[in-house]
């Protein structure tokens, strides 16, 4: 049973454990998404946006996460 749990505890974890990375994902889609709807931005810029706001998002949270790690 409690390797149940852990393996529970484990896969919310990998969806859920750094919820600055979530939240900015939402709201880089949801401006990105409004900019293209409302703003005349192309769609093809907007998917450029989103591929290059996605590495900053995740290069940051790697870097907190390491940092973290390291003790500091």
């Amino acid at each position: 049973m409690n390797f149940l749990r852990i393996a529970l505890q484990e896969l919310i974890g990998m969806f859920i454990d750094d919820g600055a990375l979530a939240l900015l994902s939402i709201v880089l889609i949801a401006v990105i998404a409004v900019a293209v709807e409302y703003a005349g931005l192309p769609g093809f810029a907007g998917g450029i946006l989103l591929l290059i706001g996605c590495i900053v998002i995740l290069a940051e949270s790697t870097y907190r996460a390491a940092r973290k790690k390291m003790g500091g």
